[in-house]
């Protein structure tokens, strides 16, 4: 994969304190990691509404985006900073929670549908495809009968929070991976 092509990376999350530690903001979360790898600091960007940092990934360009809209609104600003930038679809990655994994388990894959995830269907409407590159991070499903809508937005349990700083290193990790080494490399890798 060429360097002259920047890649965006993304982090979905919910802004304000209030959503800072939850589940939903896994991907804002692995965001922050990667600024603080690059040495990059996130700032409001002028023309899209998120919080932008540009800086290097390993050999690669990279702008590390979390949309400031809420989870449900991420399309428009992805969308704002890939026309920005002039990145294409195919150098968008994309990191967000995922219900569907068991607590700290990774999967990075290319495409697929939305599964729910309000981030996911957002993006999907505002760019017309959902062909761009994810690293899901799991966060397990909701005990007993508690609804899936409240418990993405409450903060990670104790035992979640003694584990989740290696969580969100292996979650960097892997879209490092997928910029140096491709999506196949990536998921022999780190698809747990």
């Amino acid at each position: 994969m060429s360097d002259s092509q920047a890649w965006l990376v993304v982090g979905l999350g919910n802004p304000g304190p209030e959503y800072e530690t939850t589940r939903h903001n896994a991907g804002y979360l692995t965001l922050d990691v990667l600024a603080d790898r690059s040495g990059s600091r996130l700032a409001a960007h002028r023309r899209a509404h998120a919080l932008v940092a540009e800086g290097r990934l390993g050999a690669h360009r990279a702008v590390l985006a979390k949309p400031r809209s809420y989870m449900n609104e991420s399309g428009g600003p992805v969308a704002a900073l890939l026309a920005f930038y002039k990145i294409g679809i195919e150098h968008l990655v994309v990191v967000h929670d995922e219900l569907d994994l068991p607590f700290g388990n990774l999967r990075c894959k290319l495409g697929g549908g939305d599964n729910g995830h309000n981030g996911l269907r957002s993006l999907r409407r505002s760019l017309g495809t959902g062909d761009f590159h994810r690293v899901r991070v799991g966060i397990g499903r909701p005990p007993g009968r508690q609804d899936p809508a409240d418990y993405v937005l409450r903060p990670f349990s104790g035992v979640e929070r003694r584990e989740l700083g290696v969580v969100l290193d292996t979650a960097a990790d892997a879209v490092e991976s997928l910029l140096s080494d491709g999506l196949e490399r990536t998921q022999s890798r780190f698809n747990t």
